[in-house]
C-alpha cells in the first residue's frame, strides 16, 4: 500500500527512445565544448610523425599555434565528425545497455548482478564503438588535416563529405580501419563506467535515502 502511495501522482515513465535521444544530445553538447581539446590531443599525438621534429612543445603551445595559423575556426576542425560520433556511439551504447539491462532482469524484476552489468556494458560498448568508428575515422582525419602540407590536405567540407570521399576513394572497409582496438577500448571503458554507475545507483536506492522514480530510470 505504501509503495502504491509513493508512486501516486508520479509522472509517467520516459520512453526509452527519448532517454537515448537525451543521452546522445548531451554527448553532442559536450563535444561542442571539448572539441578544441580533442583537436589538440590528436595533433600532439601525430606531432613528429615520419621522423620529423615535434611541432608542439605543450598543449598551450599547440592551441596558440593552431589559432595563429588556422584561426578560431581551425580550432574547431572536425566538429561535425565529433558530433556524428556522439550521435552514433553514445546513443547506441546507452540504448543497447538499457535494453540488455531490462532483458536480464530477474523474474522478480531485480537488477542484474555487478558482473552481469559489466558484461552488458562490454556488449554495449563494443556495439557503440563499431557503429561509431566511421565517424571516428573522419574525426581523426579532419583534425589532422591542418598539420599536413597544403598539397596533401584532404580538405573535407564536413563529416558527410569525408565519409563519401573515403568510401569512393579508398573503399567502404576503410571506414572501419582500426575498429578492433577501438572496440576493445570501448568494452573496457563501458564495463567499468556503466556497471559502476548502475551499481552505485542501486546501492543508493537500497539505502532508502533516495526514492526510486520509474520516470527517470
Amino acid at each position: 500500500m505504501g509503495e502504491n502511495n509513493s508512486n501516486e501522482g508520479a509522472p509517467p515513465p520516459i520512453p526509452n527512445g527519448i532517454k537515448f535521444l537525451f543521452g546522445g544530445s548531451a554527448g553532442m553538447l559536450a563535444t561542442c565544448v571539448v572539441q578544441p581539446l580533442d583537436l589538440v590531443k590528436n595533433r600532439m599525438q601525430l606531432s613528429g610523425e615520419g621522423g620529423g621534429g615535434k611541432q608542439y612543445k605543450t598543449s598551450f603551445h599547440a592551441i596558440s599555434t593552431i589559432l595563429r595559423n588556422e584561426g578560431v575556426i581551425g580550432i574547431y576542425s572536425g566538429l561535425s565528425a565529433g558530433l556524428l560520433r556522439q550521435a552514433t556511439y553514445t546513443t547506441t551504447r546507452l540504448g543497447i545497455y538499457t535494453w540488455l539491462f531490462d532483458t536480464f532482469r530477474g523474474k522478480d524484476g531485480s537488477a542484474p548482478n555487478f558482473f552481469m552489468k559489466a558484461g552488458i556494458g562490454m556488449a554495449a560498448g563494443a556495439t557503440g564503438a563499431f557503429v561509431g568508428t566511421p565517424a571516428e575515422i573522419s574525426l581523426i582525419r579532419m583534425c589532422a588535416d591542418g598539420r599536413l602540407p597544403v598539397a596533401e590536405q584532404r580538405n573535407y567540407k564536413n563529416v558527410f563529405d569525408a565519409l563519401i570521399r573515403i568510401t569512393k576513394e579508398e573503399g567502404i572497409i576503410t571506414l572501419w580501419r582500426g575498429c578492433g582496438p577501438t572496440v576493445m577500448r570501448a568494452m573496457v571503458v563501458n564495463a567499468a563506467q556503466l556497471a559502476s554507475y548502475s551499481q552505485a545507483k542501486q546501492f543508493l536506492i537500497g539505502t532508502g535515502t533516495y526514492r526510486y522514480n520509474e520516470s527517470t530510470r
